[in-house]
């Protein structure tokens, strides 16, 4: 049998976390936005400025794979060789990268 003060002690802490849940959430997830949360974004946001910061800007050496960019028939749109959503800086045509890059 367990004795009265741990009984007492129980009983605080029982009602302590049922305490919590009428008005003090609200409180604590605030809290919690600007402790947390917002420090969290600002240290993603200067880890992919960092990231970006040593990214060497340069494509690839381009090598000719037989199984990539391989074209049946032309694109019904531009001059049927450029995909609808073609970035002539990242994607390579069959024949390689177009002109110059920066």
């Amino acid at each position: 049998m367990a004795s009265p003060a741990s009984m007492a002690g129980r009983r605080v802490l029982s009602a302590a976390s049922h305490a919590g849940h009428e008005g003090g959430s609200a409180r604590t997830w605030k809290i919690l936005s600007f402790v947390l949360a917002l420090p969290g974004v600002a240290v993603c946001i200067a880890n992919a400025y960092m990231k970006m910061q040593q990214h060497s800007h340069e494509p690839p050496e381009f090598v000719a794979y037989s199984h990539l960019r391989i074209r049946t028939k032309k694109w019904p749109w531009g001059d049927g060789n450029h995909s609808l959503f073609h970035n002539p800086h990242e994607n390579a045509l069959p024949e390689g990268y177009e002109g110059p890059h920066h």
